[in-house]
Order: structure tokens, then sequence, then C-alpha cells
């Protein structure tokens, strides 16, 4: 959903040194003064525990440096619904951290954001590749500040697994479904797939869509400027359904993806009792294996990057948080602060150190991701640059893309009970697209 990134780039290069450093006047170590002493900033955003434990230490960072008190709300899941309620009740947060690039556009079109500021575009355009700023701007009007990002293009795998097979990361999908097949005859099951979270099946499309049909359709379909039942569509559901059609490449075939979910999958590949190899899904992948299963990433799990389909590029399938200032909170003035905080290297290195988060940010140094696994994600989004696409479901009205039992999810979940039937599934996904992107 690539928008226009609008201006900013020449007043970058006018600025270049002051924000090199990831310095914002009235924000910079050791000077500046304490600014906002006195003033309190509230922050809403979806995550809990460790997430919100996490980001509370940058919000630490910018109340030591200005004095400004920061209060962060956990909305769940239920992000736009909690936002929305307090903006009607006159109890608007001052900056929200927008989870989804939809929910950004519509914040936008209803009215309830404000335009980011000159200081944070001169630094996005000195430290971030521009499809960043192109995914925060709405109407050629940049409101979000994409801080935190995902890479949903990796696949995590056993190494006791590969090692009893003999087998390496493949380079290609054509490999991969082999290396499946390899270790399945080793005696364990090539992919568990978590077929009852219907947005992990348009993950897996959408990685494939991309490599295959490349970003320009890719973004079409996006915007629905092409029919899902376009030829491209058809092609990729193809090459997505003969995973189920082969012996062994899914574990448990179709059958049992439609009964395990995400969390499940996850376990049946680093649990105790593993059923399978290898498991496709994002970066957060990791925090499942090191937290709740309590393998070591680097050792027990590692991962390689969804390989490039049928001679087409490697895919980098992305999503992230965007900073947002309400039109309707009580301190546009300090929130627009803390954006421009955000922005900096500064702040994307105290949130790094912490783990668990990737920088779009090219001023953060490897050494500040504390373990090999991230360093190389990290790398690898850098080095993406603007071939970095959003998921595409994210990108779509709710109602056809982030519904449970309802739209492509569940159209995708049926496709794996028929998965030769790429005709008739792109013509479900048209009609079902075409209804939600007319309301």
């Amino acid at each position: 959903m690539k928008r226009a990134a609008g201006a900013g780039i020449t007043t970058a290069v006018l600025v270049a040194t002051a924000v090199g450093c990831g310095s914002i006047d009235g924000l910079i170590p050791g000077g500046g003064g304490r600014e906002l002493e006195g003033q309190t900033v509230t922050v809403a955003g979806v995550w809990t525990d460790a997430e919100q434990h996490n980001f509370q230490k940058v919000l630490d960072a910018f109340s030591a440096k200005t004095g400004a008190k920061v209060k962060f709300i956990s909305t769940g899941d239920d992000f736009s619904k909690v936002v929305g309620s307090k903006i009607a009740g006159g109890n608007a947060p001052d900056v929200a951290m927008v989870p989804q690039v939809g929910v950004l556009l519509q914040f936008a079109r209803k009215g309830w954001l404000m335009p980011l500021s000159l200081r944070v575009g001169t630094t996005v355009a000195a430290h971030y590749a521009p499809i960043w700023r192109s995914y925060g701007t709405v109407s050629r009007i940049y409101y979000g500040l994409y801080v935190k990002a995902t890479d949903k293009s990796t696949v995590w795998y056993r190494t006791d697994a590969f090692a009893r097979a003999d087998v390496r990361p493949p380079k290609t999908f054509d490999e991969m479904v082999k290396v499946a097949k390899t270790v399945n005859e080793s005696g364990l099951g090539g992919f568990a797939v978590g077929g009852r979270d219907g947005w992990t099946l348009t993950d897996w499309f959408e990685n494939i869509y991309l490599s295959q049909a490349g970003p320009d359709k890719y973004d079409k379909l996006a915007r629905h400027d092409v029919k899902w039942t376009d030829p491209t569509v058809v092609t990729a559901l193809t090459t997505f359904g003969k995973l189920f059609t082969q012996d062994g490449v899914v574990a448990g075939g179709a059958g049992a993806s439609l009964k395990t979910d995400f969390p499940t999958s996850v376990r049946r590949v680093f649990g105790d009792d593993p059923g399978a190899s290898m498991v496709y899904e994002g970066d957060f992948v990791g925090a499942v294996v090191s937290g709740d299963l309590k393998k070591k990433v680097g050792e027990d799990a590692k991962m390689f990057h969804f390989p490039p389909v049928a001679g087409g590029k490697a895919p980098f399938v992305g999503g992230g948080d965007a900073a947002v200032v309400l039109r309707a909170g009580k301190n546009r003035k300090a929130a627009m602060k803390l954006v421009e905080y955000l922005a900096t290297p500064e702040a994307a290195t105290v949130w790094a150190r912490q783990g668990g988060f990737l920088s779009p940010n090219r001023g953060v140094k490897p050494e500040a991701y504390h373990d090999p696994t991230t360093r190389a994600l990290a790398a690898a989004l850098i080095k993406a640059g603007d071939g970095v696409r959003f998921d595409m479901s994210d990108q779509a009205p709710a109602a056809f893309g982030g519904t449970a039992g309802a739209g492509e999810w569940k159209i995708l979940q049926d496709f794996l009970l028929t998965p030769t039937d790429a005709e008739g599934t792109a013509k479900k996904l048209e009609d079902a697209a075409s209804d939600a992107y007319r309301d």
C-alpha cells in the first residue's frame, strides 16, 4: 500500500548534522533543559507484559531528558475500539501507537490525527528508507512514525532435525519443499502450520505472492486495484496449495493444520514432543521459543528468510507500530516532542537494548541488539530498504483481511480442504474483497 512520501528530503540535507547523531533541540543529552517539567503525556498501545515493560524504558528516557511524566495505557487487541471510545468520551490519549496500516488510514480519514512536525520528517528522511514514511502518509500528509517493525518473512527450524536429516537452510522455495520432504523421511514432519488462526495463512500467501508477482502487483492487490481473480493470484494460490498435496511437506496435512493455532504450531516444532521440524511465521516466533518453551534461539532454534519463489526475488513482508499524535489529546505540544524523540536513533537504541524489538531506523548500531539472531533480523530489515511490503491483510478493510471466521481468513482455511481449486478460491476472495472495499 505505497502512498506518496511527500516532501522533506531537501530539508533533511540542511539539518543532516543535527539529526545524524540522533539529537533534537531540547532533547540533547546534557543540554537543552527539562522543558516539559510538570507536564503529562498519555500514550496508548496494544502492548502488555514484557513488550510494555520494554517500551516503558524508552518513555523513562524521554522523561529523564525533558521532565515530562509519561503514562502508558494498554488497550489490548481492541485498539481501535478503545481509542475511539476514549476520543468520544473526551479522554483521548495524547499519543497512540497504531498497530495496523488500515487503522492509521481510518483514523486519518476521521480527522483524528495531527500532521507530524517538520522535525520528525527531517529525522526520518535522514535515518529511514522512504517506504516507512510512505506507509505513515495519507493523502500526502505525514501522520504516522513507524517506530517498531516486524519481519514476517522468517522460517524457523529445529537445528537437531536439520542435522539428523543432513540438510541445510534452502536457497529457493523448491529447495525448501525438498528439505521438508527429506526431514520427514528422517522421522520428523516438515512444516507445522497454524491454520486455525486464519492470519497465518494470509501471511503464507503474501510471501508467495510478493515473490512471484513482484512489489508493483502486490501494492495494487493490497489497494484492490487488481482483482483477486487476476492470474497472478491464481498462480500464487496454486503454489500455496501444492504444499498440502505433497506427502510430508506439512505435518498432518490440511486436517491437522486447521486444528492447530499459532502458539501450538510453534510448540509442535520446538516443544518437548515435536511433530514437525519447521514453522513459518514472523520474528516473534523467537519470543515464543525462548519465553514459553525455554529453548535457546541460535542453538536449539535458528531461522532463515523466506526463500524466493519461481525465480522471483526473496520477499520481505513486514508490519509495524506507528506513533501518531491525536488531535483530541490534551497536550499535543508535549506529545509531538515525544514523537520527535521516538524518531531518533537514540530512542530506538534504548528500545533495542531491551530485546524483542526491531527498528527501521538505520542509525541503530548492530551491537544495540543483544543476540546474533536479532542482529541478523535487523540487518535484513535495513538491507530490504524500500523492498519491504506491509502485511497485505493489515492494509485491507477488517471485514476482508482481519476478521476470524470471515473474509480472507475463512476462505483460505476452506482452501486447505480443496487446495487444487485455486480459481474457485480466487473468485470467492474477489467477491469478499469487492463487498469489503465497497463499504
